[in-house]
């Protein structure tokens, strides 16, 4: 008889194993079992034969051929991850209607309602990782529980090409002799606070409190950590979800980078993301910059701009200013990625209409939205890479990486 565990542990994550470098060993037999790493200049994945060396993403090739020497490293294929991509979220999609991306390679999928017609969630979470495995050629692992949170910790937990379920009622035995970095929010900061205070495990988080936890981070962060701790997650499934934000980024690989290229990097990038915001009928106001610097350390900045726009002079405006306001720390400590986001989107896409109380000198140009619609049609027609920016000419575009519609 099945268990009642298995019965109501309804929520699953699905996570796609080391994706794109498993997606180079399914169509390449000679690279099974052997070291992989996809990327050259900065590792964009690596295989976990790559991962047992110390291979990790967002390493520099140098760096990785150093501790692999043996790696054997292939240029990406973003256009067979992004086929495989949906071939699995086909999988996904005949497994149950209740489904929402987080990625191109990992989901949540809900299967309450299956048990009848498919059997128990374990018997469910079993067959589907036989499905992407026979139909697409992937390895996948699948995290069970009542939670989106928990569900997620288990897949990671399950790693690689596993499946774990987490029972009900037995959630604080399996979470709390964790280390406080699987949790949601414990970034190398925050760890260092906790541990300071030698707390280590989720349990340790659980047993000092959520007032106490306040009065370390603040009240917000404090409460968020403390529900996670005890297994609390309210969140549902959401199929359809649209995105709360859309970005894109750019690893720029170790070395010297001189405040041109940086500034170039940066202005392709706002041209993607505000082609892909005015394609999903998106506007957003607040313009995020994030940063990675050679140790490795990030920070972000942000300005919020006085209406939603998609429009790629205001959004453009408002992200070199925060580029140059970060020159002096740039400088200081060198850069290895830029990154753009712009959040509090619209999804109407609506813009919200300006009275004009500025001189004829300083408003914007009317043309501007019409400048980008235009180039938008020659892009759809003619592909990415028909018409560019002259400070473009030139230079690697980088990687465009598949992601979920938005």
């Amino acid at each position: 008889m099945e268990s009642t565990a298995q019965n109501l542990a309804s929520i699953m994550h699905a996570d796609l194993d080391s994706f794109y470098a498993s997606v180079e060993q399914r169509d390449d037999p000679r690279l099974r079992g052997k070291p992989v790493i996809v990327g050259g200049g900065v590792v964009l994945a690596a295989s976990y034969e790559a991962k047992a060396f110390g291979v990790r993403t967002a390493m520099s090739g140098g760096q990785a051929r150093a501790v692999c020497p043996q790696a054997i490293v292939v240029p990406p294929r973003m256009a067979a991850y992004s086929q495989a991509s949906k071939d699995v979220f086909d999988v996904f999609h005949d497994t149950t209607p209740l489904v929402e991306g987080i990625s191109i390679d990992e989901a949540f999928l809900d299967v309450g309602g299956l048990r009848k017609i498919s059997g128990s969630a374990l018997e469910i979470g079993e067959q589907l990782r036989r499905d992407v495995a026979e139909q697409v050629g992937l390895p996948i692992t699948v995290g069970i529980a009542t939670t989106k949170f928990l569900a997620k910790v288990a897949s990671a937990f399950a790693k690689p090409d596993g499946l774990l379920l987490v029972p009900p009622g037995g959630e604080l035995e399996f979470l709390h002799p964790l280390n406080i970095e699987r949790l949601w929010g414990v970034g190398k900061v925050t760890a260092e606070k906790l541990h300071v205070l030698d707390i280590r495990t989720v349990g340790d988080i659980a047993a000092y409190g959520e007032r106490s936890l306040a009065s370390v981070l603040g009240k917000g962060a404090g409460a968020h950590l403390y529900a996670l701790a005890m297994g609390r997650d309210p969140r549902r499934v959401q199929p359809g979800k649209s995105r709360s934000s859309i970005g894109a980024q750019r690893a720029l690989g170790r070395g010297r980078h001189d405040a041109s290229e940086v500034e170039a990097s940066l202005i392709g990038l706002v041209d993607r993301v505000t082609y892909r915001m005015r394609g999903a009928q998106r506007t957003g106001r607040t313009v995020m910059l994030r940063l990675r610097f050679a140790d490795f350390t990030r920070v972000t900045r942000s300005h919020t701009l006085d209406r939603a726009t998609a429009d790629t002079r205001d959004i453009l405006d408002a992200a070199l200013e925060l580029l140059r306001d970060a020159a002096p720390l740039i400088a200081e400590k060198g850069i290895t990625l830029v990154g753009v986001t712009v959040s509090s989107i619209d999804k109407g896409g609506a813009e919200q209409l300006e009275l004009q109380f500025d001189p004829p000198s300083v408003r914007t140009p009317p043309e501007a939205s019409a400048l980008d619609r235009a180039l938008d049609g020659v892009h759809k027609k003619f592909g990415s890479t028909s018409l560019t920016r002259g400070v473009l000419l030139g230079r690697d575009p980088g990687i465009s990486v598949p992601l979920l519609p938005d």
